[in-house]
């Protein structure tokens, strides 16, 4: 049996402080076209969402990952982030960075680099809350630092820098990053 995080009462703080948890979305939010998702309506705890789309993530020639079999996390104001499983990933050109963050709904991710360098790329969840779990082990991407694609769209990044979701034309916003999310 897994070990799964447990929350501790700042993380459970953490949790409870956004007002916005997508059964309403605020003034400055752009309704959704046909075929278009609204960011704001996205839940908040997070969700997870299977995707069968082709998923590639590639830095010039080298494929860093590819899949048919992408895990979405759909969370409140910011774009999609599309998790990968290990076995889709060319593990053998990625190491730790040294760096973590942690994440109040997901867990504890540690930061990757391409072997030989230090720039944080992307990230893994070696240790999550329960309700996460089909995430743990599994490897996302910053799209403004490597080239990560959804079908034949080359996603776009989550404005901000420290942010990782996957800006597509599906996505609306404007999203957390944004200067029009600033005071919310």
């Amino acid at each position: 049996m897994a070990e799964f995080l447990v929350p501790d009462e700042r993380t459970l703080q953490l949790r409870e402080k956004w007002r916005f948890r997508g059964q309403v979305r605020p003034r400055f939010a752009i309704d959704p076209g046909e075929g278009e998702e609204s960011v704001w309506d996205y839940p908040r705890p997070p969700v997870l969402q299977h995707d069968t789309r082709r998923v590639s993530v590639r830095v010039g020639s080298l494929v860093l990952a590819e899949t048919s079999c992408a895990i979405r996390v759909l969370e409140t104001a910011s774009p999609p982030t599309f998790y990968i499983r290990e076995s889709d990933v060319n593990v053998d050109s990625l190491e730790e960075s040294g760096m973590s963050s942690n994440c109040e709904w997901k867990g504890i991710a540690s930061d990757l680099a391409l072997v030989g360098t230090s720039e944080s790329i992307g990230w893994v969840y070696p240790k999550v809350f329960e309700e996460f779990a089909a995430i743990e082990g599994w490897y996302s991407f910053y799209p403004g630092r490597v080239e990560c694609f959804v079908g034949q769209e080359r996603a776009r990044a989550q404005p901000g820098g420290y942010y990782g979701g996957w800006v597509t034309s599906e996505v609306v916003g404007p999203c957390k990053g944004d200067p029009e999310y600033a005071g919310l």
